[in-house]
């Protein structure tokens, strides 16, 4: 751009895009595109423009404008029932995930949709998981309208063949918040009814009172040993069966002990019990166990390609377009696909010039061009206009279905012992001595009731609870901190997985660069107006990507006309303007000796004589550059990309000498080379991707982790998911989740000195239920306070708060 050039940025009033121009203006609003201005016409015709009073620019571009019969498909009758939750009585109940929800703005606006179609009986909206459920008069609309309803006004219901599928919804932990409820409704109230006990003198209560009491207590103590606390006798079980002593073990083994002694004491009568210790400790344990189990129910981290593929696409059959299900298309069918649209299955070009983007399967960057009569593989996506396309094989045996269902990728990579059992299987065997060496001294002394006083005790105070609830409450605030800065990962133990990572492996487009954006720069004589001028004149007639982006860099809308125009395929483009013969292509085609470097060039020659270079390159994400530098003192860095090595010099000073760099890369050879790093240099693996190629070597890596550029955007299976915007703080973030190990070990520290307190009577067979009932809660309430305060104070150290 020549440098006297200025531009006012005008942003758009529905979206907060910059508008190029002066933009569309409508009375005193400017908007970006035809499809902004055509969202505010409707909210103003229905009176809904508070939507934008409650918050500055909410809307979501439209620049991408959806053609008129996209869901046609829904006046399938079969297809729509599939999608429908309920029909009868004339209504129908639907619910949609709204990826675009973001704001009031977007709430208020749901709330009210009503007001555009009238059929719609009533709507509700669940914003954390960004879903809208509606009910609609089927006598007056149809499930197609509806969703073109929601798509006129910027709401794009995102609807997938996985949608239609048997596979459903992951569910709500439901079971998991009634043993919580039920846990701590029995202890509150078994705290309750204890409290008497506590503080009579020589337990001088009435012994009608007492015995209803001690009842009462032992009745509510049952569903939480039977029910509540069922998961932790499941999961020791399990490790029992596999001769693998997890945490759960000694903790099912201390909440027997606790019950069959309380249990005794009670019918015997010679005692309270510590029901009251162990109601509180299931309770703590639980609600722990629910923080750390989080999960994110509008994302999805096992996605397969149904995620991918639509529900439906247009097919041409005795010339007349029909939606045909995806699963459905036949070979030979002929498919129309339009721009922006997936291809769903493997077929020759028949009709129409098509750009095909197969970042997400190839990561090649650039779009390639194919000529009719080629072959186009599924999982490309359509840059250009409509085009038909003749199917030669269904969906289940295309490219796109078998590269996902490799067998090479279903391999899994095995399991690690986690330090939080190992730490309790050790401090178990110490608990097990001392209970054994204090029964055995008080058995010497012929004190058999003492005896088994201070075995039972010592295992009932020194259970190792106080780990589980460190790690659990831990882990808990470190996800929903990382969460608070869009990494969601998939459950607690990838948190311990990535504080072992010693190599991180990345991919690059998509990952390090921006899937749309590219960076141009000029080397040459000066471009002068005139000159920008004839260049975009010859420019204009190729379709190739890196004119593309050259044109939109020299920024010209006047063109003059091109004489004996010339396009020759790979190489370049010449013609003849203002009586000047120009040629622009590759360096051998223009005939210079430039190498490439750091980029593709696109060369220019006026008359036989060099004039310059526009070099285009991938524009990195912001921030990628200190993050290498940060990441490279720390662990081994390497990258594995499908895209070609033009800039290789670039990575590799950035990522530092001693980084592996490969390109054009297969996504077996990606899968082949992390199994190298962890097999033969006994690496541990974080793979960072954000395609289909990447999706074994995702799979196969100690941890892989998906980036996306919304919270919507489809990525492969992973065990977590970060968004684009945040990959530039991967070393904060490494840096904090290696601290969680210190939080849970200084936690469990303080625990440790409760249970000194508790032991010190323990051994002596003196351990009254009021110490217990005082020492459980209080070491809880320590460890939960400590462990969210530490967790914190982390998270502003590392700047993630």
């Amino acid at each position: 751009m020549s440098p006297n050039k200025t531009h006012t940025h005008i942003l758009c009033d529905h979206c907060g895009d910059m508008c190029s121009g002066n933009g569309i203006t409508l009375e005193e609003k400017v908007f970006c595109c035809e499809g902004c201005k055509s969202v505010y016409l409707i909210l103003n015709e229905y009176n809904l423009c508070t939507y934008y009073s409650l918050n500055d620019r909410p809307g979501k571009s439209q620049k991408n404008n959806i053609r008129r019969d996209k869901y046609a498909f829904l006046d399938d009758p079969e297809i729509a029932q599939k999608l429908i939750q309920f029909t009868g009585n004339q209504q129908t109940h639907v619910t949609f995930y709204l990826p675009q929800m973001h704001c009031s703005s977007c709430l208020w606006l749901l709330e009210n949709i009503r007001k555009v179609n009238p059929a719609i009986i009533s709507s509700r909206v669940n914003f954390s998981q960004k879903e809208i459920f509606l009910t609609f008069d089927t006598t007056q609309t149809s499930l197609r309208d509806i969703v073109e309803t929601l798509t006129r006004i910027g709401y794009e219901p995102h609807l997938s063949m996985e949608d239609i599928t048997e596979a459903q919804i992951q569910s709500s932990n439901k079971k998991g918040w009634y043993k919580v409820g039920l846990a701590g409704f029995c202890f509150a109230n078994i705290m309750m009814l204890s409290i008497p006990d506590y503080f009579s003198e020589n337990h001088a209560i009435e012994p009608l009172i007492g015995k209803t009491f001690s009842t009462l207590i032992l009745g509510l103590s049952i569903p939480v040993i039977t029910y509540c606390a069922s998961d932790f006798f499941v999961n020791a079980w399990q490790g029992l069966k596999t001769k693998y002593l997890n945490i759960d073990v000694p903790i099912a083994l201390a909440l027997l002990i606790t019950f069959g002694r309380s249990l005794y004491e009670i019918i015997s009568g010679t005692g309270t019990g510590y029901l009251d210790s162990m109601s509180g400790i299931v309770f703590f344990m639980l609600v722990g166990r629910i923080l750390q189990d989080r999960t994110y129910r509008t994302i999805s981290f096992d996605r397969d390609f149904r995620s991918f593929f639509p529900i439906a696409v247009n097919v041409i059959r005795n010339d007349k377009i029909k939606s045909v299900p995806v699963s459905e298309i036949k070979k030979n069918d002929i498919l129309q696909i339009h721009h922006q649209e997936l291809i769903p299955a493997d077929a020759i070009l028949s009709k129409g010039n098509a750009e095909i983007d197969y970042s997400f399967v190839t990561g090649e960057s650039l779009p390639v061009t194919i000529n009719i009569g080629e072959i186009i593989y599924a999982g490309g996506k359509q840059m250009g206009g409509a085009i038909e396309l003749l199917v030669v094989k269904q969906v289940s045996q295309s490219y796109l279905t078998n590269l996902w269902n490799k067998d090479h990728y279903q391999t899994e990579q095995p399991g690690s012992n986690s330090f939080i059992d190992l730490l309790s299987k050790h401090f178990t065997y110490i608990i097990l001595a001392i209970a054994g060496i204090a029964g055995g001294y008080w058995w010497w002394q012929g004190e058999i009731h003492l005896m088994w006083n201070a075995f039972t005790t010592i295992l009932i105070v020194a259970c190792p609870c106080a780990l589980l609830l460190a790690a659990n409450f831990t882990s808990g605030n470190i996800l929903r901190i990382l969460s608070r800065n869009k990494l969601y990962l998939k459950n607690a133990s990838v948190i311990e997985s990535l504080a072992k990572i010693d190599t991180i492996v990345f991919d690059k487009t998509g990952t390090l660069t921006q899937n749309i954006k590219l960076s141009v720069r000029y080397e040459g004589h000066l471009l002068s107006r005139q000159l920008k001028m004839q260049i975009a004149s010859v420019l204009l007639h190729s379709n190739h990507p890196l004119s593309k982006a050259v044109l939109t860099y020299i920024d010209m809308t006047e063109v003059t006309l091109a004489e004996n125009l010339k396009i020759i395929d790979h190489k370049g483009i010449e013609a003849w303007i203002d009586d000047h013969h120009f040629k622009i292509g590759s360096p051998s085609f223009v005939g210079t000796d430039l190498t490439t470097k750091n980029g593709s060039q696109v060369c220019i020659s006026m008359d036989g004589q060099y004039t310059g270079t526009f070099t285009v390159s991938n524009a990195y994400r912001l921030g990628i550059s200190s993050l290498f530098q940060s990441l490279k003192s720390k662990f081994t860095l390497a990258l594995i990309s499908g895209d070609n090595a033009s800039e290789h010099p670039y990575l590799q000073e950035k990522m530092g000498a001693d980084s592996e760099l490969l390109f054009n890369q297969s996504p077996l050879e990606k899968l082949a080379y992390i199994n190298y790093l962890q097999d033969n240099k006994k690496a541990n693996v974080l793979m960072i991707g954000d395609g289909l190629n990447d999706a074994g070597a995702l799979k196969a890596s100690r941890v892989g982790l998906a980036v996306c550029d919304d919270d919507n955007n489809f990525t492969p299976a992973a065990d977590g998911i970060i968004h684009a915007s945040k990959v530039s703080i991967l070393d904060h973030i490494m840096n904090y989740v290696r601290s969680g190990k210190q939080i849970i070990l200084f936690s469990f520290g303080i625990s440790i000195l409760y249970n000194i307190i508790g032991l010190y009577f323990a051994v002596q067979g003196t351990l009254a239920p009021v110490i217990a009932a005082i020492l459980m809660p209080a070491s809880s309430i320590s460890i939960i306070l400590i462990t969210y305060g530490l967790s914190q104070w982390m998270a502003k150290k590392y700047k993630l708060i």
